[in-house]
């Protein structure tokens, strides 16, 4: 494949392409985008496909909270990392620069339970010096993702139906 990168930009806009749009985008036949894909799976470089969901626009209660971390890192940062990814309520774990050493972004039912887990399982934890807790009150973007188009926006995709 001439430009691998390109694929992978494709599919990080719209994750929805088929094999034959992207080869039409690519210039590539479509085997070789489909042979490529495999080899990122593979290799990992393509780590999952996920559709990006507006929660607030359905029945479910969740609340988002990004959480500062300041650690001794006497075990090394990527043991206490996968440590705290291990909760099924962390969604991403990240090193920083700066005034602390990870963000912890998590996401649970209430505020109340994102308290429980730092108070119970996150602050406890060997390692751990401080925790600053964050709580997500509105999204306006996400992975480059608009939450709330301009008046304009909502008049154009209204025509479009």
């Amino acid at each position: 494949m001439k430009n691998p990168e390109k694929l992978l930009d494709l599919l990080s806009q719209d994750a929805r392409l088929s094999t034959a749009q992207l080869a039409a985008m690519t210039g590539a036949a479509e085997d070789e985008v489909a042979s490529q894909l495999k080899h990122y799976e593979k290799n990992r470089t393509i780590l999952g496909y996920k559709a990006l969901v507006d929660w607030d626009k359905t029945d479910r209660e969740s609340v988002t909270a990004l959480i500062e971390v300041k650690i001794t890192p006497q075990k090394g940062f990527d043991e206490i990392a996968r440590q705290i990814y291990s909760h099924h309520q962390v969604e991403s774990v990240y090193l920083m620069s700066g005034g602390f050493d990870l963000t912890v972004i998590i996401k649970d039912r209430t505020m109340r339970e994102v308290a429980r887990f730092v108070a119970e399982q996150l602050a406890p934890m060997e390692n751990v010096l401080s925790t600053g807790t964050h709580f997500i009150l509105k999204k306006y973007k996400d992975y480059g993702v608009e939450y709330d188009p301009s008046e304009k926006d909502k008049r154009e995709v209204m025509m479009s139906w």
